[in-house]
């Protein structure tokens, strides 16, 4: 009967991994061995189905002897199973300190990275067959039970629909080939093995926040909820499902909505709020590093001035307020077509070259004609300054005249080439042109007798 269970759970391992598309016969595999008995089991399924793999133990000396005894003991099964066995020792306290982390995500971050370096190791060192990256795959022993508790511990901290799919079986390199087996048929298969495994003695205290649901939350509901188990494995697959038609609608309406122009995205301000949705703004903002905290703060730049703008979490975007519409530019300057220059800003690199940017007394400067160089009253203007390419539609008060003048016409008068207008540049202040960069100021923003400060902006092209 055994025997029967055993082949059984086998044939299941096979088929999953057929099923999810996980790996072949032909890859190599890097098993993430802790020593645990879901690890064990991993190692014990992929030998016994014939796969090629190699083991990766994380040493994270957060359990003194006990750390270093799992250690020996995975060294060991290089033996029995004839593969290598790879593995690392971490300082994670001290890095969870030095990155304000805790000691589970600051073991989660090391395992991940050294596992990509592992995988970036194999790559190089593959031979010419194996050197496409999904050749090479990192299979860790997350299992059902612990999917049922990350549902649990996203819903209860806050999340979004994401959350409550649960693990998934696929991230990158990393693959979960047990995410359909249950803590119960693990220990079931390595009884009927006599496979021997190293027992985590912090497994027992509730001190993190997964052994926490693991040993008290879950317990306590299947007391009221006997299939609990199985109805939170349950859910994942409808959440799974649910999620994928709410991409398909959210995906129409993002499309409709969010324009490309270059490496920036452009939004109707007046669209999107017509949707009073924050799940609908989390969608479009996240891939670009917000945060669903940043909801609330894109709802208030969307009543705010134009020019206002808010730093995605990850700082390598921003969302700026420019007129009747939200712009999501790369904050690295280089690469936008609308930039922001903060008060603090002393240089700006874009895409037609360089600025700087310097504060000036009156009393002891003698002021530049170039045309590569602005000298504004500072006074008249409010600052986040906006830097972007001109549009049909602009205009601004040539310096020396009283009247508005288009800047295409202005462009015009000025005999530019087709090129030439297709490279300009103007500087923006609260919805008014201040300086077509390298032509000419607003005639609203010259120094005069009353001047007090300068703003000398001053361009380098290239």
């Amino acid at each position: 009967m055994h025997d029967f269970i055993s082949m059984q759970l086998l044939n299941r391992f096979q088929q999953y991994i057929l099923q999810q598309n996980l790996f072949s016969s032909k890859d190599h595999l890097l098993l993430a061995v802790s020593g645990g008995v879901d690890s064990i089991v991993l190692t014990d399924l992929c030998s016994k189905a014939d796969f090629q793999f190699s083991i990766a133990h994380c040493n994270f000396q957060l359990r003194g002897e006990e750390s270093n005894e799992d250690e020996i003991f995975v060294r060991s099964l290089g033996e029995k199973y004839k593969v290598d066995v790879k593995v690392q020792r971490f300082d994670t306290e001290q890095y969870a300190a030095a990155n304000k982390l805790s000691i589970q995500e600051a073991a989660r971050v090391l395992r991940y990275d050294w596992f990509e370096e592992l995988i970036n190791e194999k790559l190089l060192a593959a031979q010419p067959e194996f050197l496409h990256p999904n050749n090479f795959s990192v299979l860790t022993a997350h299992h059902a039970d612990d999917n049922n508790e990350t549902l649990l511990m996203n819903f209860f901290r806050g999340t979004g629909l994401h959350g409550l799919t649960g693990i998934p079986v696929t991230y990158g390199h990393v693959k979960r080939p047990l995410l359909s087996f249950t803590k119960k048929e693990l220990l079931a298969y390595a009884e009927e093995h006599q496979l021997k495994y190293r027992e985590d003695s912090s497994n027992s205290s509730s001190k993190y926040t997964r052994n926490f649901f693991r040993n008290e939350i879950i317990p306590a509901i299947s007391k009221v909820y006997l299939r609990v188990n199985e109805n939170l494995q349950d859910n994942i697959y409808r959440f799974k499902e649910i999620e994928q038609l709410y991409k398909l609608s959210t995906q129409a309406i993002i499309k409709k909505l969010c324009k490309q122009k270059g490496a920036e995205i452009h939004i109707s301000v007046k669209q999107l709020m017509h949707y009073r949705n924050k799940a609908l703004i989390y969608e479009i903002i996240h891939p670009y590093g917000f945060s669903e905290k940043q909801i609330e703060e894109v709802l208030k730049l969307a009543e705010s001035d134009s020019g206002k703008y808010i730093d995605a979490a990850s700082m390598y975007f921003r969302m700026i307020k420019h007129r009747h519409w939200f712009i999501i530019a790369p904050a690295l300057s280089a690469e936008a077509q609308n930039i922001v220059i903060k008060e603090s800003d002393e240089n700006i690199q874009y895409e037609a070259g360089r600025m700087t940017i310097e504060k000036l007394s009156t009393s002891n400067e003698s002021l530049s004609t170039s045309q590569t160089v602005a000298t504004i009253d500072e006074s008249k203007i409010q600052f986040p300054l906006l830097l972007r390419k001109w549009k049909q539609g602009d205009y601004f008060y040539p310096l020396g005249m009283k009247k508005k003048k288009k800047v295409a016409r202005f462009f015009i008068d000025q005999k530019l080439s087709k090129t030439e207008k297709e490279k300009a540049w103007v500087i923006e202040s609260n919805q008014r042109i201040i300086w077509i960069v390298g032509h000419r100021i607003d005639d609203r923003m010259k120094i005069t007798a009353s001047t007090k400060q300068i703003l000398k902006i001053s361009f380098i092209s290239g």
